[in-house]
């Protein structure tokens, strides 16, 4: 899959003082539950390129409620097909229309 645009938030976000945990490419729910678990992130990103691939964010945000981690971590997404309003109506906190965008909206999440 595309991933530029997950490289270039990453990028972007390290340079800003995150410290990124890069998952990959075409990363399954349960993937990202164990990730939260084991690296307890204050923040949890996902992208998609592909409308295709946006429900995927919904259910991984499910499966970190079902998992009892969904209050311990803020959720941001973005991606060429995603808006703030599907982010609103998947329950994610934030929304990135671009790299920049990206890390202000971490930033505002962690205040």
């Amino acid at each position: 899959m595309h991933d530029i645009g997950k490289n270039l938030v990453a990028m972007m976000m390290g340079g800003a003082g995150f410290k990124v945990v890069d998952l990959g490419t075409d990363v399954k729910p349960e993937t990202f539950v164990v990730a939260v678990n084991q690296h307890k992130p204050n923040i949890l990103g996902m992208s998609a390129l592909l409308t295709t691939t946006m429900p995927k964010m919904m259910d991984t945000i499910d499966m970190l409620r079902e998992a009892g981690v969904r209050g311990q971590v803020k959720v941001m997404v973005g991606g060429a097909p995603v808006t703030a309003e599907f982010a609103s109506h998947i329950g994610a906190d934030a929304y990135g229309p671009n790299a920049a965008a990206a890390v202000e909206e971490a930033k505002a999440l962690i205040r």
